[in-house]
């Protein structure tokens, strides 16, 4: 136990540079204590006692405002940073060192028994409000962008961006061996870049039509609204 509980501050100290002692992460770190609520109301759920384990979690969300269902499988090094908000459904899976940030949703898409959460490889960081909705994988160290909502498989050493999250893989894979990526400001713009291209394009063409013709006269003025 003592074992675990080490662990677990450490994950604090590795990914938040406002930690400054054992003591305030002990006492002020709400992430860590929905993880501990979580691990008994997951035991109790493993074992028979759903209604208790139920009643563990809601007491837990009350106290933190984080929701954890007792179904979901938690894997070790989980930091949930703030944590207001954050909403994690029965069938989800998440891996080893993810990090979660305020307002993330990690929800079903279903009514139906069996499989309805999402799965989180090891090493993901789900920026503050992000949604990842439905039975699908985040692949490991994949970083979801802030307010992202995600409705489809991403795979590893992704950056997923916007409404519906359009996925971006890095040009550098993130090693087991780095430090943890959580800047997760730094995101490529999906939709500015489709625009610029596409501008280009427009501009391309109507060169080579002003070259055709030999004259531009016929050219709207591009100063002038279009009517």
């Amino acid at each position: 136990m003592f074992k675990q509980l080490h662990k677990d501050i450490q994950a604090v100290f590795d990914r938040d540079p406002a930690a400054r002692s054992i003591l305030e992460i002990l006492i002020c770190y709400p992430g860590l204590h929905a993880m501990w609520g979580n691990r008994l109301a997951h035991w109790l759920w493993i074992h028979g006692a759903k209604l208790l384990g139920r009643w563990v979690s809601q007491l837990t969300r009350g106290l933190t405002g984080i929701e954890i269902h007792p179904g979901a499988q938690i894997g070790p090094g989980l930091f949930i940073d703030h944590g207001m908000g954050v909403v994690i459904g029965e069938t989800a899976e998440v891996g080893s060192n993810v990090t979660l940030y305020h307002g993330v949703t990690l929800g079903g898409t279903s009514i139906e028994k069996g499989k309805r959460h999402p799965t989180l490889g090891e090493g993901v960081v789900v920026g503050a409000g992000a949604k990842i909705l439905g039975a699908i994988t985040i692949g490991d160290y994949s970083r979801i962008g802030a307010n992202a909502v995600v409705v489809k498989d991403v795979p590893p050493n992704s950056v997923v961006v916007g409404v519906p999250g359009h996925v971006v893989v890095r040009h550098k894979p993130h090693m087991p061996s780095d430090a943890p990526d959580l800047d997760h400001t730094k995101l490529p713009d999906a939709v500015g870049k489709s625009l610029a291209t596409l501008i280009n394009r427009v501009d391309e063409l109507e060169k080579r039509l002003t070259e055709h013709n030999g004259d531009d006269s016929h050219l709207p003025d591009p100063q002038l609204p279009i009517s």
